[in-house]
């Protein structure tokens, strides 16, 4: 009942004659109000003088609890109001006594009879001003006192009894005590106190030690939520004892039973002062508890194994354009090629004399047949160009245009060609969350009871409620009672399970694991805190500490330290490093289809000839069996061969 959780207002104006000296560190909020200031001069001086006319009497006094025979330094405000009546009384009699003459005649109490004098005395009292020890004293017409002053008093663990504000009849509250003034008590009340800090076994935040020896209290933990603590209490000088659930929960509420679990039960029933881990700031958690500024932004997104990386294309020489364009352009060539065959059928400048020494010549030559058109136009594609070239304005403007046509398609496909052979393609049959409620094929699910599950089963997104329904649905259960189950889950799962958590503790994860990766983008924008009981009065003080250690750089070098240093972190970095350096290498079966080209078209170039030459040899053994039957010499059946 006299912890830091509980405030106590007190109704009695006394409670400055009220020995408080057990209660000023306990660190419990006590507010009073009181009519008497003690520490005035003019009270002071009246207490003085009572203590000296009442030793002079041999009497004893009693002034309060706080005040001894020797050492008087406060009194009750029912004396306070005793003396100012006797001194207003005095001031009104005085004051009636000069303004009229006052006849002082003997009354008896059995008589009807009455002093004449008795509403004037009244009145007097009822319009008579003066500063009494109980501050100004003024009635209004009714008698009633008007115009006075409680001041507003706080105990503090230092000076006792403070004052922090005053309210009176007419302006109601008004605090004097400044926000700096508040946060320095804070601050000083936090001096060498003793939290309860509960908190979760979840790497990185809060891990046991790997020790070979048996460690006890807060030397067997280790983490960032460990070094986070230590390097808030140093700044505020509190101590602190670590101290698990017992659950091992972080605090869900139960709809049934109406309870909360975890660090947040602990919390509430007062059994731990903070509460520090990865606990996610939710709405329904601030309802109950009391946050610090978050000192870790995240949200959730998707731990998943890595794509698996496609073994290289054959033929990957062919991807720069897709199937649409190698048809475009094979057609482009045949269309171009036919084309300047019929335009230099056409145009007579294409037709020349093939004798030039014979001008009378009636015999002319048409150097682009079908074939040499066929063969102009694939050396512009390849740029190799050939012996022969058009002479008409209308075939140059074909051949124009085609060798502008491939200066672009090239440019483009050596552009194109570098990243489609360097660069190895994943497969990945997710790239977000709304592909993983597209599908059943992949499971996936959440932490039981954490922020995670509770943002899917709140969501008003129809995409996050049919994940969730999914999730409940699923046979066997999807949700895991830990974190390291749900990784453990993923790896072995290769493919057939993604797991849905915050995104620091996935980088935590794929820092160690390199076939793990996130998927996607965040889900949401949220934060760890540190949580303590409601109307807790450090909050204030250890969110501020908080900033200052980001404003430092402590925080960013205290992640760096847990993620990327200990335990593993940074043999990822590695790996990416290696296979950046090695990502400019190319292996045949990079480029193994330019060889299945060149070795096809050989092949095919060998079978022509073969071709050719049977051709040719059954044509001139033909011709040679028509000459020995005309009885011509087998040389000029050769000679008509030229």
């Amino acid at each position: 009942m006299m912890s830091d959780y509980h405030s106590y207002l007190i109704t009695s104006l006394d409670l400055h004659t009220v020995d408080l000296e057990e209660f000023k560190h306990g660190g419990t909020n006590i507010t009073a109000f009181r009519l008497v200031d003690p520490e005035k001069p003019e009270i002071q001086k009246v207490i003085q003088d009572w203590i000296y006319g009442e030793k002079r009497y041999n009497r004893e006094l009693d002034m309060g609890q706080n005040s001894n025979k020797n050492n008087l330094t406060t009194i009750k405000t029912e004396t306070s109001l005793l003396y100012d009546a006797v001194h207003l009384f005095a001031k009104a009699l005085h004051d009636l006594d000069t303004s009229q003459q006052i006849d002082i005649k003997p009354l008896s109490c059995e008589s009807t009879d009455t002093w004449p004098h008795g509403y004037s005395l009244i009145n007097y009292m009822k319009i008579v001003e003066m500063t009494g020890l109980t501050g100004i004293i003024k009635f209004d017409h009714q008698g009633f006192r008007s115009d006075f002053v409680l001041d507003i008093i706080e105990l503090n663990n230092k000076e006792g009894l403070k004052k922090i504000g005053t309210w009176n009849s007419t302006k109601g509250i008004n605090f004097t005590r400044s926000y700096g003034d508040v946060y320095t008590q804070i601050v000083e009340n936090l001096q060498n106190k003793t939290f309860i800090v509960t908190t979760i076994l979840s790497a990185p935040y809060c891990m046991r030690k790997d020790s070979s020896e048996k460690l006890t209290g807060n030397a067997q933990f280790e983490g960032y939520s460990v070094d986070l603590i230590y390097e808030i209490s140093r700044l505020l000088g509190f101590n602190y004892t670590f101290r698990l659930v017992p659950d091992g929960r972080y605090g869900s509420y139960n709809a049934q039973t109406k309870e909360w679990d975890g660090m947040i039960k602990e919390l509430l029933e007062q059994r731990a002062d903070l509460a520090i881990g990865d606990l996610t700031i939710t709405y329904d958690r601030e309802q109950v508890v009391d946050f610090t500024t978050p000192f870790m932004p995240l949200g959730i997104s998707i731990l998943y194994r890595k794509p698996v990386k496609q073994p290289p294309n054959l033929f990957s020489f062919l991807s720069p354009l897709s199937l649409d364009v190698w048809i475009y352009m094979a057609t482009a060539y045949l269309g171009v090629s036919v084309l300047l065959f019929i335009l230099a059928r056409f145009s007579p400048y294409e037709w020349e004399n093939p004798h030039p020494c014979n001008g009378q010549s009636e015999v002319l030559e048409n150097e682009f047949t079908l074939l040499n058109s066929l063969w102009f136009t694939i050396g512009s594609l390849m740029q190799q160009g050939s012996d022969i070239a058009p002479k008409a304005v209308s075939t140059r403007m074909v051949a124009g245009m085609w060798w502008f046509f491939t200066l672009i398609m090239i440019s483009s496909y050596t552009a194109n060609l570098a990243a489609f052979l360097t660069v190895e393609r994943m497969d990945s049959p997710i790239e977000s969350a709304e592909d993983l409620a597209k599908q059943t094929k992949i499971k996936y699910g959440a932490l039981k009871g954490g922020s995670t599950a509770s943002f899917f089963k709140d969501s008003n997104f129809s995409t996050y409620q049919r994940m969730w329904s999914f999730m409940e649905s699923a046979k066997p259960p999807v949700f895991t009672a830990s974190n390291v189950e749900g990784v453990d889950r993923v790896i072995k799962g290769k493919g057939s399970y993604a797991f849905l958590m915050e995104s620091t503790s996935i980088e935590y994860v794929i820092e160690r694991n390199c076939d793990l990766t996130q998927i996607g983008s965040l889900l949401d924008s949220k934060g760890y805190g540190i949580a303590m009981p409601p109307n807790s009065p450090y909050r204030t003080a250890i969110s501020g500490a908080i900033l200052k250690l980001q404003e430092e750089g402590k925080l960013h070098m205290l992640k760096t330290r847990w993620w990327k240093e200990k335990r593993g972190g940074g043999s990822c970095r590695e790996d990416t490093s290696k296979s950046s350096s090695a990502a400019n290498e190319l292996g045949l079966a990079n480029v193994g289809g330019v060889f299945v080209v060149l070795m096809g078209g050989m092949g095919v170039a060998c079978v022509i000839a073969v071709c050719e030459f049977v051709w040719k040899s059954r044509k001139v053994a033909i011709e040679e069996r028509k000459q020995k039957s005309s009885g011509k010499p087998i040389c000029e059946g050769f000679t008509d061969l030229h």
